[in-house]
């Protein structure tokens, strides 16, 4: 029974024996895929999941999707006005493991860094982390994407308020970032 389970495991089971055992076509079995360990851990204990009030002035909202799957990803932080520090991050996504390990994976890097610093998480460094393989890379890149459009969209409310009047071309994004 314990050979049974450890075959079924490894994608082997069936791949021998016929129909319930007897004689016949083997079946074929698929090999299963498995998700790194830090991609479960981050899919069953998402951290950081919710979001803030998007009208806080503190607050940057970033949201964006990869069409080609339909993964949606809102990435949020809140900064310190005074620091410039990051103090919070909240995340919802709508997508596969990856996209939920990344957007996850995001919101701790992002917490306690400077907002240049966070600029510089490049989705190839998610991707590494987490042992994304190639067909799940667009996942590490829509969570750097959210950063960017996050802290661009806190870019914009702060250029409101302090009265600046190059944030008009940024308008578009900031409906984007309503959504």
């Amino acid at each position: 029974m314990l050979r049974l389970g450890a075959k079924k495991l490894a994608g082997l089971a069936g791949a021998a024996a016929g129909p319930a055992g007897g004689t016949g076509p083997a079946r074929v079995v698929p090999p299963l895929r498995l998700y790194h360990e830090r991609v479960v851990d981050h899919y069953n204990n998402p951290r950081n999941v919710g979001s803030f009030d998007k009208n806080d002035p503190a607050v940057g909202t970033g949201l964006v999707g990869a069409p080609a799957c339909g993964d949606v990803m809102k990435l949020q932080i809140k900064v310190d006005e005074e620091t410039g520090k990051i103090v919070d991050a909240r995340f919802k996504t709508f997508g596969c493991g990856s996209a939920i390990a990344s957007s996850s994976v995001a919101t701790e890097w992002v917490k306690g860094k400077q907002m240049e610093e966070v600029l510089s998480i490049k989705n190839t460094e998610i991707a590494k982390h987490l042992s994304l393989p190639p067909v799940k890379l667009h996942c590490s890149m829509l969570a750097e994407d959210a950063i960017k459009a996050a802290v661009k969209d806190y870019e914009v409310k702060r250029a409101k308020l302090d009265g600046s009047s190059d944030s008009a071309k940024d308008a578009p994004l900031e409906k984007a970032a309503d959504a």
